[in-house]
């Protein structure tokens, strides 16, 4: 749609959603009989603590732009759900708002069985602050046992810049470690206010040299499916490639699984990786 319509699209919507509201719904005295259902436009402009001439505008379908907090005021007085939340945000900023609720940090034991039945495939999930919540035994064949790390380093970025296991694992560390920070800008983008972003990259300029010389590039990059050739201290040289899912229960979660490519013989050394572990327990 063009900005008119998308205008026009926006005011039907405003004026639906406070033809629903009652004054009582919003502690207001009903004031008598009313003409029309619902709440007035000035009575909605004082509950959402807006001026009333602004929202008439807004209403009208002016072309006037608005501020993330006075949508999410508007947001709160119309009770919206999340789609509708989504929806208002789209129309009136041609734009999906951040995420209000807490970044999932536990998963469904579902998913996990999800995650098992990969077999001798890495595969991990995780949220939008690319925290590690969830992964398989075959990822901790792999990369590390991620049950002994401390939670805060179970973080993506986190643990390719500072892990040393990372730069001994990787083929080509930097081009790897270049990109996943190419990909985590542009995916992270709706949260460069939130508290958790400005502390991880804060920390990640002090304990990593090449971060810090790397984030004022503010390179870019969409992610896709990639391939990633590692060099494993037990079976040598692995070539997996990466894909990567939305999780449709928890939509803020991804799951990310590592397929066996052709080259070095790596589905028979992911199979020998996770024989290898069951000799070490039944020993």
């Amino acid at each position: 749609m063009n900005d008119q319509e998308r205008r026009q699209e926006l005011a039907h919507f405003l004026r639906t959603r406070r033809e629903r509201l009652s004054p009582e719904a919003v502690g207001l005295p009903t004031g008598g009989r009313r003409r029309t259902p619902g709440l007035r436009r000035e009575e909605l402009a004082f509950v959402a603590g807006i001026g009333v001439t602004w929202y008439t505008r807004l209403e009208q379908g002016r072309d006037i732009t608005v501020s993330p907090q006075i949508l999410e005021s508007l947001a709160k007085v119309f009770d919206l759900n999340a789609a509708e939340r989504n929806h208002l945000f789209v129309l009136a900023r041609e734009q999906v708002p951040a995420d209000p609720h807490p970044l999932t940090d536990i998963i469904s034991p579902a998913l996990q069985r999800i995650l098992d039945t990969m077999g001798v495939y890495p595969a991990y999930i995780a949220n939008p602050s690319w925290d590690i919540v969830a992964w398989n035994q075959a990822m901790c064949r792999v990369y590390t046992d991620f049950s002994i790390l401390p939670i805060h380093e179970r973080n993506i970025l986190r643990f390719m810049f500072t892990n040393p296991k990372q730069r001994s694992l990787l083929v080509d560390w930097e081009k790897e470690a270049q990109g996943l920070l190419a990909v985590f800008r542009a995916s992270t983008e709706r949260y460069v206010g939130e508290s958790w972003f400005k502390a991880l990259v804060a920390d990640l300029q002090q304990s990593s040299p090449e971060f810090q010389a790397w984030w004022p590039r503010h390179d870019i990059q969409a992610a896709h499916a990639s391939s990633k050739e590692l060099n494993h201290p037990l079976v040598g040289k692995l070539a997996l490639q990466s894909s990567s899912f939305q999780v449709m229960d928890a939509p803020d979660l991804r799951m990310v699984i590592y397929t066996a490519l052709p080259e070095a013989n790596t589905e028979q050394k992911l199979a020998q990786l996770a024989k290898a572990r069951e000799v070490q327990f039944a020993g």
